[in-house]
């Protein structure tokens, strides 16, 4: 049988860039699990800043760190004060004390365009009893609205808690 591959490892270069930008010979390992490291950490702290995805990149004596939020607000705090914080837990995590930590804030312009932060939206929603077939249909008019050519939205567990749990999904557009 043949192995299953994620289909965006076909668009990388293309339509899609690599979320870690560096070179590296002997410390590639150790780097690599910094980067893991420093990503878990700050998506588990950032939970509810709508983050969309994190980019790092690297040279021997910098990292550069950068955030993608439509929350940018909840990360920086009043007066930069959480990027300090954020800057800390980075640096207590990296293996050499001398290595710089630059953060970057880049607000996500349209948040319903990117499938991570509408997927947020909805979970957040269908976590307030919303009724899950509401959510998926202001889901929809939403995403289109703001510009998608198509959209696929599916919910899955134990709708409107019933003991069977099954899957359900609406679509418009192209897929």
């Amino acid at each position: 049988m043949g192995q299953k591959v994620h289909p965006k490892s076909f668009r990388l270069g293309y339509l899609y860039t690599w979320h870690s930008k560096w070179f590296a010979k002997k410390n590639y390992g150790v780097w690599f699990k910094e980067d893991v490291k420093i990503k878990e950490a700050l998506l588990k702290k950032l939970k509810e800043a709508a983050v969309s995805h994190i980019d790092i990149e690297r040279s021997p004596q910098e990292i550069v760190v950068n955030i993608f939020s439509s929350r940018p607000g909840l990360i920086i705090g009043r007066g930069g004060g959480g990027i300090e914080e954020l800057k800390k837990k980075i640096v207590a995590l990296l293996s050499s004390a001398k290595t710089q930590v630059k953060i970057n804030i880049q607000e996500v312009k349209q948040p319903l365009l990117d499938a991570k932060l509408a997927s947020i939206l909805a979970a957040e929603q269908i976590e307030k009893r919303i009724p899950f077939r509401r959510v998926l249909k202001q889901m929809i008019q939403k995403v289109m609205e703001a510009g998608a050519e198509g959209v696929k939205v599916m919910v899955a567990g134990r709708l409107d808690g019933s003991e069977m749990s099954r899957r359900e999904w609406v679509g418009d557009g192209k897929i």
